[in-house]
């Protein structure tokens, strides 16, 4: 099989969320077959949740559809360096393959900060494959970012 990058889709999420106001971020979890079992972008703004990041309401839709808290086999691909909740519930769920877009200095659990996945405390450790699509999520993110800044 050929590798189809989904982070396309992602990146749709992503300028999806920064149109509604929120961190321009999205996520998609793919099936075995390359096929999208769910797709979202970050809400904590308007569910008033901060667990409404876009890896984390991906997850739960996926979840939901197979009917199962794990998605063995299933890959993620999110804009940006998932956090250390966001790394954790990746790990929770079993995730077979992570790719993101953006490094992510300041809050990322994966290669920055917590880095979620070399603690022995972390029961799977998916495939990691990082830089995918980073160019259009930074500028994505220094955008909304300049945007907020210039407003205050």
């Amino acid at each position: 099989m050929t590798f189809r990058s989904h982070m396309d889709t992602a990146l749709t999420e992503a300028r999806a969320a920064g149109a509604r106001g929120e961190v321009p971020v999205g996520a998609v979890v793919v099936d075995a077959a390359g096929r999208i079992v769910a797709q979202a972008g970050n809400r904590t703004r308007e569910l008033s949740d901060p667990t409404a990041h876009a890896e984390i309401l991906a997850l739960r839709a996926a979840c939901t559809a197979l009917g199962s808290e794990r998605l063995m086999g299933h890959d993620l691909y999110v804009t940006l360096e998932p956090c250390a909740m966001c790394g954790s519930a990746i790990a929770a769920a079993r995730i077979a393959r992570l790719y993101y877009g953006a490094a992510d200095p300041k809050s990322g659990g994966v290669a920055q900060g917590a880095r979620v996945f070399a603690h022995p405390q972390c029961h799977h450790v998916p495939e990691v494959y990082d830089g995918i699509g980073a160019r259009e999520a930074e500028v994505l993110l220094k955008a909304f970012f300049a945007t907020r800044r210039g407003s205050e």
